[in-house]
């Protein structure tokens, strides 16, 4: 079987399957080789059921063999975030207060993913309770990036998006709150998509002991994957059934091309690394030179330091359940409704902005992925950019800006810098334009090279 199969988009992958170009049980023992060789190095992969996956890629072979109708992801095998309850499985959320936690029920998105044919053999790494944008934990160690294992791959869908990138996965479900599937997957060089808050459940989320009963404010689930072909057949699957909100998505656009576009690529507010923005800028003259008319000037009128400390805040308030009592001492329902009044100006202020431009290219984070960090905290730890040693929360000015909003964000891969670590660009669009937005992305994607694979993916 040839190597490349494992990085083959989804679409493809089960296209092939259902031809009958490749079994599904064919498939997976190349995957299963691949965790095998790959994994010790990556960590991505932290527990396994290839027993039952095995029978799984068996029955799915049988099924096609008798003629039976079957789903879009068909005899496809892909990991689960471990935040995500999956049903017979160990699902921890990094935590060591849920390290023998198996779930007798899927979150709606893993079943929904099931339910269209795919096979779950095992779950992917993540900071303790999805809370850091790094990918490790007293119970599992340390992710790697599979471009250059001395960075870190992102969080909080750290694992998740190293096993994509790697081809230890056919796709992937992630979480975001602060821009826990846009970082990794910019940082791993793949796609990922943000979806429009509400539009996808968010149950069965483990972002604390008693999780996966409720859903919090800001916290998406969303695909990652190898193409935005990939990515809208996901969102097609993801989607909730009980919202009247996902009939009013927004159709996705014939040609991309048509779009009026804006460009907000740097800002003082939250100054980004030169290299980021050279790979940015290169991305961008590619889309004019396509034909796309790139507006480089226009801004949401917003105050936009005050809006991105907003969303922060907010952020923390939704993850309060998950945090030590003197980093949520002050998330009084009071001040949650202040901070949400604050918040609906901001959304309206985008709106607004959204009747005149289609969709806002803007940077995902402020520097490429970052050499491994894991002492102190939050607040005590800081990263070299341009020189200057800057926040570590700077890393989700950006990310928290357009999250905070609830609108939807796509993250395609968009080439390499100087230090060839990959980079991404956040494609943002108006609430219900996610079609829109992957579109794009996808057009842009396109124009940069594509979904290439890390240097560990090929050895």
């Amino acid at each position: 079987m040839n190597e490349d199969i494992a990085l083959w988009t989804t679409v493809r992958q089960a296209e092939a399957i259902r031809k009958g170009q490749i079994t599904s049980r064919a498939l997976l023992e190349h995957v299963i080789e691949r965790i095998d060789r790959l994994n010790p190095t990556l960590n991505a992969i932290v527990t396994v059921d290839l027993e039952t996956a095995r029978a799984a890629a068996d029955a799915a072979d049988t099924a096609l063999a008798r003629g039976d109708t079957v789903g879009p992801l068909h005899g496809v095998p892909i990991t689960i975030k471990d935040a995500l309850e999956t049903r017979g499985m160990r699902s921890t959320g990094g935590a060591t207060e849920l390290r023998d936690n198996v779930p007798d029920r899927d979150a709606p998105v893993v079943r929904a993913v099931r339910e269209a044919g795919a096979i779950v053999i095992g779950k992917t790494n993540l900071p303790r309770w999805s809370g850091d944008l790094q990918s490790f934990n007293e119970l599992f160690g340390t992710t790697v990036n599979p471009w250059n294992p001395e960075r870190v791959p992102g969080g909080s869908s750290g694992g998740a998006a190293t096993a994509v990138a790697a081809g230890l996965s056919s796709f992937e479900i992630g979480t975001d709150i602060g821009g826990s599937i846009r970082i990794p997957s910019s940082f791993c060089g793949v796609f990922g998509h943000k979806p429009s808050f509400g539009i996808v459940p968010s149950t069965g989320y483990l972002d604390h002991e008693k999780g996966g009963t409720t859903e919090a404010d800001i916290n998406v689930i969303g695909p990652i994957a190898r193409s935005a072909e990939d990515l809208e057949l996901l969102l097609n699957i993801l989607l909730r059934e009980d919202r009247p909100l996902v009939a009013d998505l927004a159709p996705p656009p014939e040609d991309p091309r048509t779009l009026r576009v804006a460009a907000w690529l740097d800002d003082p507010f939250c100054p980004v690394d030169t290299e980021v923005l050279e790979v940015m800028n290169a991305a961008v003259d590619a889309l004019e030179k396509s034909g796309v008319a790139v507006d480089r000037s226009a801004r949401p009128d917003i105050d936009v330091p005050a809006a991105s400390q907003l969303g922060l805040w907010l952020v923390f308030a939704a993850m309060a359940q998950s945090l030590p009592p003197e980093m949520s001492a002050d998330t009084t329902h009071h001040a949650w409704l202040d901070a949400h009044m604050a918040r609906e100006a901001v959304r309206a202020s985008w709106a607004e902005f959204f009747t005149r431009y289609d969709a806002i290219l803007m940077p995902v984070t402020m520097v490429p992925p970052f050499e491994h960090s894991q002492s102190g905290d939050f607040a005590s730890r800081t990263l070299p950019c341009n020189g200057v040693a800057r926040p570590y929360l700077d890393l989700v000015s950006w990310t928290v800006l357009v999250g905070m909003a609830y609108l939807p964000v796509t993250v395609p891969p968009i080439g390499t810098g100087k230090s060839q670590l990959p980079t991404g660009i956040q494609v943002v669009g108006p609430y219900g334009a996610d079609y829109r937005t992957i579109r794009l992305a996808g057009y842009i994607a396109e124009l940069c090279g594509g979904c290439q694979p890390p240097p560990m993916a090929t050895a």
